[in-house]
């Protein structure tokens, strides 16, 4: 294990952005893990863990810590006897290449998730969801090293209190729980969600669809709408669709002179596109300088390239304050932003 000093994150982050980092560590085992976090304590710096890069900021300054770098390796795959499978993944590997094994084997339940980047460890923290489908439904139990005790814990998906694009990784109690592996169940009976709007105008009426199918459905479908990550830094959809009050959407409605997209929750609030909030107040296609808003998807910010996270920053205040001002609504951040304040993550 070599630890690194000075490192840039332009190279590890999707976004291609931000300074340097004071030490950088890629870890393979968990006894490498274990050496990493001593290096962090006797130095008294705090730490952030770092997979695929994807939906992480760092700011320009260099930031006083250490990146721990998750490549730990390996898939345990488990077949049942009644169609269902489970197959535990070491946190390092690269979600989507992990989402087309299990379709190519004919298994149900994260093909939806297909073309999402990152690695299967961050997939957790985010709870990462996309086309109706939300990766908590699949996931099993989940290993964490506590960094505070440097013991091996498993947690139960309730345990992980999943929530939209949340769970205990973000809060406080679970600010020392660092994601080792991960166990996801899986069938092999025909279960395909398509009742997304995407997804509906691709298939129709069509129920006898394979996974297969499901997967080349997504993948056209955000290929038409996402940036290459070769040539556009994007750290994905970078606002979380808000959740708000039923007579709040009354309300913009009237603002707005127009119906609003919108899916009722459980408990009767209201969840809307962040996308065509944004689309609707015209950011979507603006461009400032090297950063802006994609042209196919607003909720897409993007880096073209020569910029700075300071450059990239003021653009995100400039589209939070425009919604604020229209619809009151204070858009939050599904990227994790670090900077030159005290930061321990998972």
């Amino acid at each position: 294990m070599e630890i690194l000093e000075h490192v840039s994150m332009c190279d590890h982050t999707t976004l291609r952005l931000g300074g340097e980092v004071r030490f950088f560590v890629s870890i393979a085992s968990v006894p490498e893990l274990r050496e990493a976090l001593v290096f962090a304590q006797d130095k008294k710096i705090p730490f952030v863990v770092v997979g695929g890069g994807s939906n992480v900021l760092f700011v320009d300054d260099e930031w006083n810590g250490l990146v721990i770098h998750m490549k730990l390796m390996g898939r345990e795959y488990e077949e049942g006897n009644k169609g269902d499978a489970k197959v535990t993944v070491a946190a390092g590997e690269i979600w989507d290449q992990f989402v087309e094994e299990t379709v190519s084997l004919g298994y149900w339940g994260i093909e939806n998730l297909s073309r999402i980047p990152g690695t299967v460890g961050a997939a957790p923290v985010q709870n990462i969801g996309a086309y109706g489908v939300e990766v908590a439904e699949v996931i099993d139990w989940v290993e964490v090293l506590n960094a505070k005790t440097n013991e091996l814990h498993i947690l139960s998906s309730s345990e992980c209190r999943f929530g939209y694009r949340d769970s205990i990784f973000k809060h406080e109690e679970g600010k020392d729980y660092i994601i080792t592996r991960v166990s996801f169940r899986f069938t092999t009976q025909p279960q395909p969600r398509l009742e997304y709007k995407d997804l509906y105008e691709y298939f129709g009426v069509r129920t006898d669809v394979s996974v297969t199918e499901v997967r080349e459905a997504i993948n056209k479908i955000r290929e038409a709408k996402f940036p290459s990550l070769m040539k556009v830094g994007t750290a994905g959809s970078f606002f979380k669709n808000p959740i708000v009050s039923e007579q709040l959407i009354v309300e913009m409605e009237k603002w707005l002179d127009t119906p609003i997209p919108h899916y009722t929750l459980k408990d009767g609030t209201v969840k809307i596109p962040a996308g065509w909030i944004l689309e609707r107040l015209g950011w979507k296609g603006k461009r400032e300088g090297n950063v802006g808003c994609w042209e196919k998807h607003a909720l897409l910010l993007v880096h073209y390239g020569e910029g700075s996270a300071k450059e990239f920053l003021n653009f995100v205040e400039k589209v939070k304050k425009s919604v604020k001002e229209k619809t009151t609504i204070i858009l939050e951040p599904e990227v994790r932003i670090v900077g030159a304040e005290v930061t321990t993550s998972t």
